[in-house]
This record gives structure tokens, C-alpha cells and sequence, in this order.
């Protein structure tokens, strides 16, 4: 990033800033309804047709729904296999896959390994689970969810989601990630940490830059992109991943034109594929971001604009807490 600005100056144009993130936001508000498209570069660009088409199949489901489930069972990785022998990039336990599984790219086999296959099996048993739940009361995508994770006979037990902490919590995770894979249809409701995030990295300008730094006393207080980003919204409740590139998947995606400080802003290799991000800085408003650019300099004020720009992540308490605990695949 380029353009450094006064470190004076900018300290009192982000209090100015940060007072507007407040005045903002009772003019905003979230529009839903309409068809669920996928945020830029959400989906690897590899699956992102799959997602986008099958992601269509019935009214339960959308692509930002099933792009929520395969991120959070495998971080888009084809060959993973899970301690309980759950495998490929939807997770399918084998038993499941012989009753489940479907050729979803007409080649005349059933692959468990390809995602071809694959994804639209997971979206082909969303389905047959919206089935079985249909006449179950409340939300349909609730009790399908539910059903996916502790079995239909349950929720048509229940009349609804069990009073079970794990299934509550799959619905819950499922359906705050769905928020950060899908594209907005109106403005991005604000955040209420934002303040305190840019509070804190403020006080951070002028540190020296270290690859790895997370602040701790043993790494003289220094930091990286996404460890400063990581400890400043720390400081207001919200645990955020360690890398830039899972950070992207902590909320909403606010346009360009729809920034607030407080904001996500990320830079990539590649503009279609979050998994290539490769920095973050905390916006602080007039094309400005706090960041921690690289080996060499500080914590510093710097422009947003530059050819590498990806996307933003309005960040969310829900959103980060849904994030899956593993280290997803580049």
C-alpha cells in the first residue's frame, strides 16, 4: 500500500470519523428478500459455478447456504478426511454417500473425492431433508439444518430445532456464515464494536512492523496485518482468526461505497479467490485504512485504493464465533 498520511492530522479526522459510524447508522438498514447471489470471491473460483447452480436446487437452501456448510465442513478442501472418516470436500461418511451420493457431473460415476459429485450431492441431501421436515413448524432452512446434524426423526420429534446445544449451535454457526458467503441485497446494518477496534489500533500507529507479530511482550509489542486486526477486535469481545484470509469470512460484505470505520478491508492476489488474500487493514473512513503493511515499516495510515483491493468484512460477533476452528486450505 502507498500514501502514508500526517499521523496529527489523521488522529483528528478518525475521532471525527468514528462519532459518524454512530450518527450512520440510523440510516441504515439491511434489505432481504430476493435471490441469494455469493459474494465477490467468496467461493473459490474453481467452485463457484457449482455453488451458484446448486446452491438453486430447492426453496430450503441457497448458494450462500451451501457455500456456509462445505466452508465449514472442510475450508474447500477436496481431500480432507475427518477423524470419524467423514471425506472430501462435503464430508460425506461413506454409508451416507452410498445412499446420498449423486453423479452431479454426468460422467457416470458417483466420486466422493470430486467435487463435481460432491457438492451437488450435499445439496441434493439438503433437499431430501427439507422433505422430511416440511410440515415441522417454524423456519424450513432451521429444521433442515437441524435435521442434517441430529437426524429429521428428531426435529419432527420436537415440532422444531431440539432442545440440543450442538444442534442449536450447527443452525446458528450455519446461518451467520451464510451472511458472510452471500452477496448484499441492500446496505450492511453497521457494527457496534467499531469504535473500540479503531481505538485500539490507534494507539498501535508508529509500532514497527514483525511477520508473525501478535503484541506479545516476547515480540516487543509488534505486529503483522491480521495480528493487529486480530488484537484490536479482541479488545471488544470479538475473536477473530489469526489469518487475513479467514478474517474475510467474519460478517457481511458492505460495497465500496458503503464503508463505515471499523471495517475489514482486504487485498488479494487473486481478485476472484478470498483464499489468496494476502493483507488487512482496519478502515477508518475517506478511502484511509490503519494497517500493518510489511517488513520495514509501521503501523500506519494508508489509502485503500490500489489494484489488489478484494473486498471488506463489516465484522460480526456471530460471524466470527461461526467461523470453523480449523486452518482451511489456501
Amino acid at each position: 500500500m502507498v500514501g502514508g498520511i500526517g499521523l496529527g492530522v489523521c488522529l483528528s479526522f478518525v475521532a471525527l470519523l468514528v462519532v459518524g459510524t454512530y450518527s450512520a447508522a440510523a440510516g441504515l438498514a439491511s434489505t432481504v428478500g430476493g435471490a441469494v447471489g455469493l459474494a465477490k470471491g467468496a467461493v473459490p473460483a474453481l467452485y463457484q459455478p457449482i455453488v451458484q447452480k446448486w446452491g438453486n436446487l430447492c426453496p430450503a437452501i441457497n448458494p450462500a447456504l451451501l457455500a456456509a456448510q462445505l466452508y465449514q465442513e472442510s475450508g474447500w478442501d477436496p481431500k480432507v478426511v475427518s477423524p470419524a472418516d467423514a471425506r472430501g470436500i462435503a464430508q460425506f461418511i461413506p454409508d451416507t454417500w452410498a445412499s446420498h451420493g449423486i453423479d452431479g457431473n454426468g460422467d457416470g460415476k458417483r466420486d466422493i473425492w470430486d467435487p463435481a459429485d460432491a457438492i451437488p450431492s450435499a445439496a441434493s441431501y439438503d433437499c431430501e431433508l427439507a422433505k422430511y421436515v416440511k410440515d415441522v413448524p417454524g423456519d424450513t432452512t432451521d429444521n433442515m439444518l437441524a435435521a442434517y446434524n441430529a437426524g429429521a426423526y428428531r426435529v419432527i420429534q420436537s415440532r422444531g430445532v431440539p432442545n440440543i446445544k450442538e444442534t442449536q449451535g450447527y443452525v446458528k454457526t450455519i446461518r451467520s456464515l451464510e451472511k458472510s458467503f452471500a452477496a448484499p441485497v441492500g446496505r450492511v446494518q453497521p457494527s457496534q464494536q467499531a469504535a473500540g477496534a479503531i481505538y485500539y489500533a490507534q494507539q498501535k500507529l508508529g509500532t514497527p512492523y514483525l511477520w508473525g507479530g501478535e503484541g506479545t511482550p516476547e515480540q516487543g509489542g509488534r505486529f503483522d496485518c491480521s495480528g493487529l486486526t486480530q488484537a484490536a477486535y479482541q479488545t471488544v469481545g470479538i475473536t477473530l482468526p489469526r489469518v487475513a484470509n479467514d478474517q474475510y469470512n467474519a460478517g457481511p460484505h458492505p460495497a465500496r461505497n458503503e464503508l463505515l470505520p471499523g471495517d475489514l478491508v482486504f487485498f488479494s492476489t487473486d481478485l476472484s479467490n478470498s483464499r489468496a488474500i494476502h493483507h488487512v487493514g482496519l478502515y477508518v473512513g475517506g478511502g484511509y485504512m490503519i494497517n500493518a503493511p510489511y517488513t520495514g515499516a509501521v503501523i500506519r495510515f494508508d489509502k485503500i485504493d490500489a489494484p489488489d483491493y478484494f473486498g471488506a468484512t463489516r465484522v460480526t460477533k456471530d460471524g466470527a464465533a461461526a467461523l470453523p476452528s480449523f486452518k482451511p486450505a489456501a
